[in-house]
């Protein structure tokens, strides 16, 4: 069901076109003219418009062009008479899904209806797709510290050192890992990540180097691990502190001979794979507790990449907060607000104990809950 606004200045088609579509099961609000329409779209939520082309006030031109310049992406159906098949055409060079001539036929009407909340679908699941990749996007700041990471990125991705990422949760760990992958010669290839503190010790092998069929008894069928499945690319170890030692022992010999076996075979695999591990652990108490392996530590800390907190970098906080205002609002489909320098001083006076990601959360929190702009009382209410 589908919450439709209709906009004509003839009560007949007005109410003809409500009883048609409700009978179909969907909501109708009805508008009488441009300006009230306006009121209603700016107060509800409407998944379709029919707008009328020809009214008294406001022609539905106008009323395609008001609605046009609102964040929300709302597919707009213009209603045509027989002379208005030009100006109908150029409404959908403005933007306009497309047009109707009047007198309606009821099977186009229904088809034209379905194929605007189909393309809305659509622009929906694009709009998640992209806020998965923004995930992996942008390392924003311009930061001593964040400079230094940037440089060690740059310096170290084209080679196919290990490289052991440690830092606070949230800091940012695997978007420096993503970039380490993005900006070597292995970019083509799979990026593979494996969170080892989310997987019970006792999968844990299977998970990184797969198992045969029968293996054990829920292995129904042959499963390739993420040793196999990231084979020419990177293989992301996240969390490797919390890695049982009887994997981390597999690990280490996966490392010195590339070769890895499945679970329930004896047969080597040769695997072509760069290693890239993060923890927010300190490993070298993990192993003074026998909770780690020292010969793996070493294998994997070629190269060091130590990620600072959010509160080590505060002046990075402006260009974040203006990176996420852009990107949250666009994922909403809300406008864009303005952040004030009082509402700034107030972010940066926060600790911010679970540093960027805590960060995204509030800003997030702010947008959704203020109205056009942000302020320093609105961060003290809300943060």
């Amino acid at each position: 069901m589908a919450k439709i606004l209709v906009i004509d200045d003839e009560k007949s088609i007005r109410n003809t076109l409500k009883d048609i579509l409700e009978a179909e099961d969907h909501e109708v609000i009805t508008a009488e003219d441009g300006p009230r329409a306006l009121q209603l779209f700016g107060e509800q939520k409407f998944d379709v418009v029919l707008c009328d082309i020809k009214m008294q006030e406001m022609d539905g031109i106008e009323v395609l062009e008001k609605i046009l310049e609102q964040p929300h992406d709302v597919p707009v159906i213009m209603i045509s008479g027989h002379g208005d098949i030009e100006i109908a055409v150029d409404a959908i060079k403005k933007g306009a899904f497309d047009f109707l001539e009047k007198p309606l036929d009821l099977n186009r009407l229904l088809i034209t209806i379905r194929n605007a909340l189909e393309r809305s679908d659509l622009i929906t699941e694009t709009r998640v797709l992209r806020r998965k990749i923004a995930r992996t996007g942008e390392m924003i700041g311009e930061s001593k510290a964040l400079q230094k990471i940037k440089e060690m990125i740059d310096r170290v991705a084209p080679t196919d050192a290990r490289v052991l990422i440690t830092g606070d949760n949230g800091t940012g760990k695997e978007l420096v890992a993503r970039w380490l992958h993005e900006k070597s010669s292995r970019a083509s290839s799979p990026f593979v990540e494996v969170n080892c503190a989310a997987i019970p010790s006792e999968l844990i092998e299977s998970e990184l180097f797969g198992h045969e069929k029968g293996a054990f008894t829920s292995a129904h069928k042959q499963r390739k691990g993420k040793f196999e499945q990231a084979i020419g690319g990177t293989l992301f170890l996240d969390e490797i502190g919390d890695m049982s030692l009887s994997a981390q022992s597999k690990v280490l010999r996966a490392l010195q001979e590339n070769k890895i076996t499945r679970v329930g075979n004896d047969k080597d695999i040769e695997v072509d794979v760069r290693i890239i591990t993060a923890t927010n652990k300190n490993l070298k108490e993990e192993i003074e507790k026998n909770n780690f392996r020292e010969d793996l530590y070493h294998r994997l800390s070629v190269i060091l990449i130590q990620v600072p907190t959010l509160n080590e970098r505060p002046g990075d906080i402006p260009l974040l907060a203006e990176y996420f205002n852009e990107q949250i609002c666009a994922e909403h489909g809300m406008a864009k607000k303005q952040i004030t320098e009082d509402a700034l001083k107030e972010l940066q006076k926060i600790t911010w104990t679970g540093n960027i990601r805590e960060f995204r959360n509030v800003m997030e929190r702010l947008i959704i809950l203020c109205d056009k702009e942000i302020n320093g009382k609105d961060v003290t209410s809300f943060a």
